[in-house]
């Protein structure tokens, strides 16, 4: 918890109001007086969270892109905001081992799934509202989505992440990036995927999602990111030319 606290960039000490941000409805359903009180879950707080994150992001692309209208700042808002962008970020920030979840989540993978995560976020945010101001949480988003915010890929907000992925990789590679589902977990009714996406060999990201489609998005999500900010890829020489040994006889 000191950890996230530090990367959330706030002075305040852990207390209630950050558990009840890592706090799922299923933790507390499932132990209703577990601290002598019925345990509050986060959905408050992810309600307040998507408010400000929204508003934080429109400010962001408001003074960044003056010459955009407000049918493109709304789709490149959206992608900011998306489902697998924010599981992302929570990753990077750790809140799936944080998390208060119920066994029947844990058992089910609820700690790596995306939509899940993106919801825990929106809550620490909202947390982070309530505790230091929204000047803070305008501060995270600078810091965390900057190069999503630079990215020339969200201004028009027109092509999925799988499409942006595909022509960044034929860019810096010249190959179409390689999907693998790794592991399918839970039940029929609550199946949860978890996907690789690879190119040149090398994994650039996996996502997770209650279907193969979501959680290609979300590995692809995740390798823009890691391909923005990998090194260019060395140009290869060119083979030799094989000269022709003259026929003799």
């Amino acid at each position: 918890m000191a950890k996230l606290l530090q990367q959330l960039g706030t002075s305040a000490e852990a207390s209630d109001l950050w558990q009840v941000a890592l706090t799922h409805r299923s933790w507390s359903n499932e132990n209703p007086f577990a601290d002598g009180v019925r345990p509050v879950a986060n959905e408050r707080l992810e309600f307040l969270g998507d408010a400000v994150l929204g508003l934080a992001i429109a400010r962001q692309l408001f003074d960044r892109r003056p010459e955009q209208d407000e049918g493109v700042l709304s789709k490149a808002k959206a992608q900011l905001v998306s489902t697998a962008i924010l599981a992302l970020h929570a990753r990077r920030l750790g809140l799936g081992t944080l998390l208060r979840v119920g066994k029947g989540e844990e058992r089910s993978g609820g700690r790596e799934r995306d939509s899940l995560l993106a919801d825990a976020l929106e809550a620490v945010l909202g947390a982070l509202y309530l505790s230091d101001g929204l000047e803070a949480v305008e501060r995270f988003v600078r810091g965390w989505w900057a190069a999503d915010l630079e990215s020339e890929a969200v201004a028009p907000g027109t092509a999925d992440t799988k499409s942006l992925l595909q022509e960044a990789s034929q860019k810096a590679h010249g190959e179409l990036p390689a999907y693998a589902v790794e592991r399918i977990a839970g039940p029929d009714h609550a199946r949860s995927y978890e996907v690789s996406v690879r190119i040149a060999g090398r994994e650039y990201g996996r996502g997770h999602g209650r279907s193969k489609k979501d959680a290609e998005q979300a590995a692809a999500a995740q390798a823009l990111t890691e391909l923005r900010a990998a090194p260019a890829p060395k140009p290869r020489p060119a083979a030799a030319s094989k000269r022709r040994r003259p026929r003799t006889g």
